[in-house]
C-alpha cells in the first residue's frame, strides 16, 4: 500500500514544449485572390478570354520528355501530363473536338509514339497545327489527326532514329533501333499521304546541307511530299475542326 503522501495517479512527465496555437485561431492570413492581378503575374495581361469553347487546345512544345528527366533549363512537354488530358477530353461530353498545336524539337521516341497512338485512337475529330517546328518524333504526332496544317515558315526534320552520335558497336542495339525506326515509319505512312519508300528516302537523304541531321521540310514542302495535308494557320485549323464537328466526323483512327 502506498503511503499517505504518494499520489496513486501520478501525472506523466511532459517536456517543456512551448504552447502551440490552434490552426483555427490566431491571426488570419489574408491571401490576394484578385483574378486580374493573378493574370498579370502569370500571363502578363489583365484580361484573359473566358469563352467556353467546344474545342480543347493541346499544346506540345519544347522537348517531349519521356522516361528520362530533362535538365531544368529545358522547355519540355511531359507525356505523363498529356495522356490524362487526352483521357479527360475523350470523356468530356462538352468537348467536341481537339486542336493539337506543335512547336517541338522531338524527344523521347516511345513517349512521342504513345501520344500519337492516343490521338489516333480518339473518337472525336482531331486537327493538328505545326507552328515553328514539328521535328523528329513530332512528325508522327502531327500526322495522327483527321487533318494536319503547317504554317508557311514552320519546319519539320525527318531523320533516322539514334541514341547518341557515337558509332553503335553492339548488334543488339542496332537491331533495337532499327525495329523502333520501323515502328515510326509504319505509323507515319499509315496516317499520312506519303509512301514508305519516299519517307525512308527523306530519312537517309545525303545530298542536303543538313545531311548529318536529316531532311528539313519547310511549310509547303511538307505538303508537297504528302506528309502534311495543308498549309495554314490558326484560323484555318479552327475552321476545319468546326466543320468536322458539325459533320459529326469520327476520330482519326476511324478514317484508316
Amino acid at each position: 500500500m502506498p503511503g499517505p503522501d504518494v499520489n496513486p495517479n501520478p501525472i506523466p512527465f511532459q517536456p517543456n514544449i512551448p504552447p502551440q496555437k490552434h490552426p483555427s485561431r490566431g491571426k488570419v492570413v489574408r491571401r490576394n485572390t484578385n483574378p486580374e492581378i493573378d493574370n498579370i503575374k502569370e500571363l502578363g495581361q489583365a484580361n484573359v478570354a473566358s469563352y467556353k469553347s467546344e474545342i480543347h487546345c493541346l499544346q506540345i512544345v519544347g522537348q517531349i520528355e519521356g522516361h528520362l528527366v530533362m535538365p531544368p533549363q529545358n522547355k519540355t512537354t511531359k507525356y505523363e501530363h498529356i495522356i490524362p488530358q487526352l483521357v479527360a477530353v475523350e470523356q468530356d461530353p462538352s468537348i467536341k473536338g481537339l486542336l493539337v498545336v506543335l512547336n517541338t524539337v522531338g524527344g523521347d521516341v516511345e513517349a512521342g509514339l504513345a501520344i500519337a497512338e492516343m490521338l489516333v485512337s480518339m473518337s472525336k475529330p482531331v486537327v493538328s497545327l505545326v507552328l515553328g517546328g514539328g521535328h523528329s518524333i513530332g512528325v508522327p504526332i502531327s500526322v495522327a489527326a483527321n487533318h494536319s496544317f503547317i504554317a508557311e515558315t514552320a519546319t519539320m526534320t525527318i531523320h533516322p532514329i539514334r541514341l547518341t552520335g557515337m558509332v553503335i558497336g553492339v548488334p543488339q542495339t542496332y537491331e533495337y533501333l532499327d525495329k523502333m525506326q520501323d515502328r515510326v515509319v509504319r505509323f507515319v505512312c499509315e496516317h499520312a499521304n506519303i509512301e514508305e519508300k519516299e519517307f525512308r528516302r527523306l530519312m537517309f537523304q545525303t545530298g542536303e546541307l543538313a545531311r548529318d541531321i536529316g531532311t528539313i521540310l519547310v511549310g509547303a514542302d511538307a505538303v508537297k511530299v504528302g506528309l502534311i495535308d495543308e498549309v495554314g494557320g490558326l484560323a484555318a485549323a479552327v475552321s476545319h475542326l468546326k466543320k468536322l464537328i458539325a459533320a459529326g466526323s469520327p476520330g482519326p483512327g476511324k478514317l484508316h
